[in-house]
C-alpha cells in the first residue's frame, strides 16, 4: 500500500498534536497539585482576622503542647478555639473575656457568636472575631455557619465574664477528655468560681412524650459524671462532636447542648479543678438589666423547647415548666384525619399539656354530671385507658362518656343546647356537636380539646341511639352492663364504668383488646409494641 505525501503530512500533524496535548495536560496537572499544596499550607498558617465572616484558621504561633507552652504545638498550631455564645447586647464583657484568654494564650482563636449583629457593637481585641448567625443575602452560606469558622480539634465553650488565669488549665481539660478515649464521656467541664454553684444533673429526654426530666447527680467532687450541668462552667468538647449536633450553638447554650448530648447518650465530666475566675460579679450592673436578662432567658428557653418539641420540663427541685398549650391558646394539634392525629406520624404521643387539659375537662364534666344527677359511664377508648393505665391512653386525643338520654333535662348545661353553645362560668364550652347527635364540652373557646357525651336510651334491654358514627365501637350493647355501674379509677378521680368492663370492651373492640394496645386506625399508623 503506497502512502501519498499528503497522507504522510496529515499523519505527522496528528501525532504532533497528540504529543503537544499530552505535555500540556501534564503541565496543568502539576500546576494544580502545587496550588493545592500551597492552599493547604496557607490554610494552616492563616492568622485570625477581624470582621463578620471568614474562617478562623490554625495560626502558627507560640502554641502550647499538652502540659506546657511551646514545643510540638508551635509547629502544628493551636488545638482549641475559644467560643463565647451567651452574652447580652445591652451589657456584656465579651471584650474583656477575649483579652483575658488572648493575653495568656495569644495563639488561640477566639470566636464570639451572636444571632444578629450586636448593638452597641462589640469592641474586640486583635485576634478575636465575631460570627453573626443570621444569614445575609450578600454573603455565601458558610459565612454564617459556625462549623466553617472553627478549624481546631477542640472547642472551649466559655460564659460571659470569665477570665483565664492559668494558661495550662486548657491543657488539663484536653488531657482529661483524651483520657476518656472512646467512652461515653464526650465533654469535660470546670467550674467558674464566685458564680452560682455548678450542679451535676442527670437528664432524661423522652421525645415521644415531649418531656425532659432533670434529677440530681453527685457533684462537688473531682470526676463527677452526669448528663447535664446547671450553673456557670467552662466546657470542652471535640469540634467534630459539637458540629455533629443538629443545633450546635443554640440558646440558651447549656439546655440546648445537653438535651442533644443526652439523646445521644453522651456524658459530661465535671472536674473540681482547674477553676476559672469570674471578675465581673454580679454580671449585670443594675436590677433593671438583670430583669431584662432574666426575661430574655425565659423567652429564649421557650423558643428552644418549642423548636425541640419539648413541652414539659421536670426540674431537679420538683418544679415543672410548661411550653405547650393552655386554656388561652389553641391545642397543640390540628383537625384529626382518619382517627390519626398528626403527632402519631412523628412517632410521638399526645403532648402532656393536652393530656393535662383533657384530664381537667374530664374531671370537671364528671363533677357536673354527678351533681346534676346524670348517669354516665366511661366509653370506648376512655374506658380502655382507665382499665390499662387508670388514666387517658397516652396517644388518645379526646375523652368519651356515655350518658342516659332521659337524664339530659337534669343538667342545666345540656338541656338548652338544641341551638348554639354555652360558655359556663369556668370557661368551658358546652355545645351540641355538629358531627352528630351528641354533646361536646371543650376546654375553652380557644382550646378545643374536648369531652364527648354520647346519649343512649334503653329499648328491649338494649342500649341504643338514633344516629351512629363510623367508629367500630359505636354499637348497641345490652343494658345489663350498666346495671349497676361500678366505680373505677380514672385520671386521678373515681368515675363510673360498666360492671363487666372486659366483656363490654371486647364487645366493642374485639377479644384481647386490653392486652394488645394499638393505635386508633392501624391502617394509617400502627403501634410498634416493641417500643412500649
Amino acid at each position: 500500500m503506497r502512502i501519498s505525501l499528503c497522507q504522510g503530512l496529515l499523519t505527522g500533524a496528528i501525532v504532533l498534536n497528540l504529543l503537544i496535548l499530552y505535555y500540556v495536560s501534564r503541565a496543568q496537572q502539576q500546576m494544580m497539585d502545587k496550588r493545592k499544596e500551597l492552599g493547604r499550607g496557607t490554610r494552616r498558617a492563616a492568622l485570625p482576622g477581624s470582621g463578620l465572616s471568614g474562617g478562623i484558621g490554625a495560626p502558627v504561633g507560640a502554641g502550647g503542647e499538652p502540659g506546657g507552652v511551646g514545643g510540638e504545638a508551635r509547629s502544628r498550631g493551636p488545638r482549641v478555639t475559644v467560643l463565647l455564645r451567651e452574652f447580652e447586647y445591652f451589657e456584656n464583657y465579651v471584650g474583656d473575656v477575649a483579652s483575658s484568654f488572648l493575653r495568656q494564650r495569644p495563639e488561640l482563636p477566639f470566636l464570639a457568636v451572636a444571632d444578629t449583629a450586636p448593638y452597641p457593637p462589640l469592641v474586640l481585641p486583635e485576634g478575636a472575631r465575631l460570627l453573626v448567625l443570621t444569614p445575609s443575602p450578600d454573603q455565601p452560606p458558610q459565612a454564617h455557619r459556625p462549623e466553617s469558622h472553627v478549624q481546631t480539634e477542640f472547642v472551649l465553650l466559655v460564659p460571659d465574664g470569665v477570665e483565664l488565669e492559668q494558661p495550662r488549665a486548657i491543657e488539663r481539660l484536653i488531657r482529661e477528655l483524651e483520657g476518656e478515649g472512646g467512652g461515653p464521656v464526650r465533654l469535660v467541664a470546670a467550674p467558674v468560681l464566685a458564680r452560682s454553684t455548678v450542679q451535676c444533673l442527670h437528664l432524661r429526654v423522652n421525645l415521644r412524650e415531649w418531656t425532659a426530666t432533670y434529677s440530681t447527680a453527685a457533684s462537688g467532687s473531682s470526676g463527677s459524671v452526669c448528663s447535664a450541668l446547671q450553673g456557670d462552667a467552662v466546657v470542652l468538647l471535640r469540634s467534630e462532636d459539637l458540629f455533629n449536633l443538629s443545633v450546635p450553638v443554640g440558646r440558651p447554650l447549656f439546655p440546648s447542648l445537653f438535651v442533644q448530648t443526652a439523646l445521644r447518650g453522651w456524658k459530661v465530666k465535671l472536674l473540681e479543678s482547674p477553676c476559672f475566675a469570674a471578675n465581673h460579679r454580679p454580671l449585670f450592673g443594675s436590677a433593671h438589666n438583670q430583669w431584662k436578662a432574666d426575661t430574655r432567658l425565659k423567652e429564649a428557653t421557650g423558643r428552644l423547647m418549642r423548636s425541640f418539641g419539648l413541652k414539659r420540663l421536670l426540674l431537679a427541685d420538683g418544679k415543672e415548666q410548661w411550653y405547650g398549650c393552655s386554656k388561652e391558646t389553641p391545642r397543640c394539634f390540628g383537625t384529626v384525619q382518619g382517627d390519626t392525629p398528626d403527632y402519631l406520624y412523628l412517632d410521638r404521643w399526645t403532648p402532656p399539656c393536652c393530656l393535662r387539659a383533657l384530664r381537667e375537662t374530664a374531671k370537671y364534666v364528671i363533677k357536673v354530671l354527678e351533681t346534676s344527677g346524670v348517669r354516665y359511664w366511661l366509653e370506648g377508648g376512655t374506658l380502655l385507658g382507665a382499665v390499662r393505665h387508670q388514666d387517658i391512653i397516652p396517644w388518645d386525643y379526646d375523652v368519651d362518656l356515655g350518658i342516659y338520654l332521659e337524664d339530659v333535662p337534669n343538667c342545666d348545661h345540656l338541656k338548652n343546647l338544641d341551638s348554639g353553645s354555652l360558655v359556663d362560668a369556668n370557661g368551658y364550652v358546652w355545645e351540641r356537636a355538629v358531627e352528630g347527635d351528641f354533646y361536646r364540652v371543650q376546654y375553652s373557646e380557644a382550646n378545643h380539646l374536648h369531652v364527648d357525651l354520647w346519649p343512649f336510651y334503653p329499648r328491649n334491654g338494649v342500649m341504643t341511639k338514633d344516629t351512629w358514627t363510623e367508629h367500630k365501637q359505636d354499637v348497641e350493647f345490652p343494658e345489663h352492663f350498666l346495671q349497676p355501674l361500678v366505680p373505677i379509677s380514672f385520671a386521678g378521680v373515681t368515675a363510673y364504668s360498666p360492671n363487666n368492663y372486659r366483656g363490654f370492651l371486647e364487645l366493642k373492640f374485639g377479644e384481647g383488646v386490653i392486652e394488645n394496645p394499638q393505635y386508633p386506625n392501624p391502617s394509617k399508623k400502627r403501634l410498634d409494641r416493641s417500643k412500649l
